[in-house]
């Protein structure tokens, strides 16, 4: 089962975005579709809840929650598990201005794992907005996190680029903490020293398939990582084992999420599989 846990989604009035975004969720069994952080997060998740539950054979939407301004009780959390129909739950630290482990932060957590809802920790480009706080993108400072909340399911995004080298030893560290390998396939170099790094160090079996749409596409960057060996075909550089790659590409991440998915998703996964799709 092939899912994209690292897709965004923009609402226009003339819904081009929602078009575009379940044209590139065909290349996939399903994907996970992550709130923004670009507004009042009560609306966001509402428009979001709207979107996927149009389409539950295909997405799953994680809420966006700010735990310095949002109410983080458990209650409100099972009111966007049930009112909603939302999966998991999205942070941005750094764009928006808190320790991962703040105090509410933490409170968040609490209530996040007695849920058993996952929490996606969204870095990637955002970090080097110049208004984000590049000291919270640090993911070994999701390390008192996860000893403190050690059931938690934690997707360190983007592999906490540019601290990829803190994202590898969490993921190796922690049993709930995994890592989301979103690429860019045209930035050779870096894709090349995150997948040999990973592989070096033992956590392949850590990390998920994503694409990062819209700045990403599921299509290419499958294509880029089972290529990868030809990446740098011309030089003596190490290669990865084509079977560890496609691993991480057919890595059903909701299951390992604790992520239980309408029976229809369950479905297309299983009749993909069988038609080789």
């Amino acid at each position: 089962m092939i899912v994209d846990c690292h897709t965004h989604i923009g609402f226009t009035a003339d819904d081009v975005e929602a078009s575009e975004h379940l044209a590139a969720a065909e290349t996939v069994d399903a994907c996970i579709v992550l709130a923004t952080a670009n507004g009042p997060t009560e609306e966001i998740n509402n428009r979001l809840s709207e979107y996927v539950n149009k389409h539950k054979e295909k997405l799953v939407g994680f809420a966006v929650v700010e735990p310095t301004k949002d109410k983080i009780s458990t209650k409100n959390l099972v009111s966007i598990c049930e009112k909603l129909g939302l999966k998991g739950t999205v942070l941005y630290c750094c764009a928006s201005g808190f320790h991962p482990a703040h105090s509410r932060a933490m409170r968040f957590y609490e209530s996040a794992q007695e849920l058993a809802l996952p929490v996606f920790f969204h870095y990637g480009d955002l970090v080097l907005n110049s208004k984000a706080v590049l000291d919270y993108a640090q993911p070994y400072l999701l390390d008192e996190v996860a000893r403190t909340f050690p059931a938690l399911r934690m997707v360190i995004g983007t592999m906490g680029v540019p601290f990829v080298e803190q994202t590898l030893a969490m993921v190796a560290k922690h049993e709930n903490v995994y890592a989301d390998l979103t690429i860019k396939p045209g930035s050779i170099w870096q894709t090349y020293n995150t997948v040999a790094a990973a592989y070096e160090h033992g956590v392949m079996d850590k990390l998920l398939f994503g694409s990062g749409f819209p700045l990403g596409n599921a299509g290419e960057c499958i294509e880029t990582l089972l290529g990868f060996n030809m990446l740098l075909a011309d030089t003596n550089l190490p290669t990865v084992p084509r079977a560890s790659i496609r691993d991480v590409i057919e890595r059903d991440a909701l299951a390992l999420l604790g992520i239980k998915i309408d029976d229809r998703l369950r479905c297309t996964a299983a009749n993909n599989k069988k038609t080789g799709n």
